[in-house]
């Protein structure tokens, strides 16, 4: 597929969009297919690392090529995965200097699967998984899975430059926060980026019901109040790329809350505050437009939800600006003892 003309090359040394389209029907076969990837890669992930509240060890991370599992123990070996966006291939390796390099191409999720698990055995590092994706409609087993093939490197990488976009200002607005608060990282199931920070309260139950995904795993993921926000291409209601926000448990008057910026709005199907990507990245300060919408959806969930501010936030110094020290004090040598 051609990419909207505003987003090429434009002349000698011209340098793409810091913030590039995403249009999620042009891209929306590779996005299945990627996401499956991502599923498979991931998986691994929790299969190996120990378990950490809110499920916390089974994310990837965004890197500076594209996505990782970080290092993952397999007995007395580490060993990692790296989805390399840029060259496109995943990239195994172990820490006994081992290593193999799987293509990112159009071909079944099937034929990447079996790749993927027979390298894993012949670098030494065999692992199982439960081959069905989880959190979509109509799974089907990876091993099976003859329907998603798609890959189209271009609309892959693009993906991955939204990502990291979007890790750099959450990570941003997650260093404001003192309290418990999550890395930036991106869930494999629902295929989104996001940072969530906590009050320090217990939740009430979460009542399920997220499809093909257990309701046990769903209640320890929000086992605490929170407010989270994060970046997703779209699917279901929202059918564009578009950064969300939500509390959990929501309180009373969340939806009527008045988030910036204008163009963001509540979905009732979604118990959500959207902001379309596409504002985003068409705005004239994109990052600023993004940290308040994270600021005021975070300050919806906690004035309405009656957090303890005071005690959960710090207004830390930007990077690269240093934070104000008082002057010296030095002792004076004529003072009488």
């Amino acid at each position: 597929m051609s990419l909207p003309p505003d987003d090429r090359l434009h002349g000698p040394g011209a340098r793409p969009e810091v913030w590039p389209s995403l249009p999620l029907d042009e891209w929306r076969d590779t996005y299945a297919t990627l996401h499956m990837m991502t599923q498979v890669v991931g998986k691994i992930r929790l299969a190996c690392a120990p378990m950490v509240n809110h499920w916390w060890q089974v994310p990837l991370y965004v890197t500076a090529r594209g996505l990782s599992t970080s290092a993952m123990p397999h007995g007395s070996h580490t060993f990692q995965l790296d989805l390399d966006l840029i060259d496109h291939a995943l990239r195994l390796q172990v820490s006994d200097g081992e290593e193999r390099s799987i293509a990112l191409r159009t071909r079944p999720v099937a034929e990447f699967y079996g790749e993927v698990i027979e390298a894993l055995r012949k670098l030494g590092v065999p692992v199982g998984i439960w081959p069905r994706p989880v959190e979509i409609e109509d799974p089907i087993p990876f091993d099976q899975d003859l329907r998603h093939t798609t890959y189209v490197p271009e609309h892959a990488h693009r993906c991955w430059q939204v990502l990291r976009q979007a890790d750099r200002v959450l990570t941003e607005f997650r260093s404001g926060f003192v309290g418990k608060c999550s890395p930036v990282h991106f869930f494999w199931g629902s295929f989104d980026l996001a940072v969530t920070r906590f009050s320090g309260r217990r939740a009430p139950a979460h009542p399920g019901g997220i499809p093909n995904l257990a309701d046990r795993v769903a209640r320890e993921a929000y086992s605490r109040e929170c407010s989270s926000c994060g970046f997703w291409p779209g699917s279901g209601a929202v059918q564009e790329p578009a950064f969300y926000a939500y509390a959990y448990p929501e309180p009373a008057g969340y939806r009527e809350y008045p988030v910036r910026p204008e163009a963001a709005y509540y979905s009732d199907e979604m118990r959500e505050h959207i902001l379309p990507y596409e504002a985003v990245r068409r705005a004239r300060d994109p990052d600023r437009m993004l940290r308040d919408f994270c600021r005021s959806t975070y300050e919806a969930g906690a004035e309405l939800g009656g957090w303890n501010r005071a005690e959960l936030e710090h207004d830390y110094p930007a990077p690269g600006r240093a934070a104000p020290q008082p002057a010296p004090t030095f002792p004076r040598h004529d003072a009488v003892s």
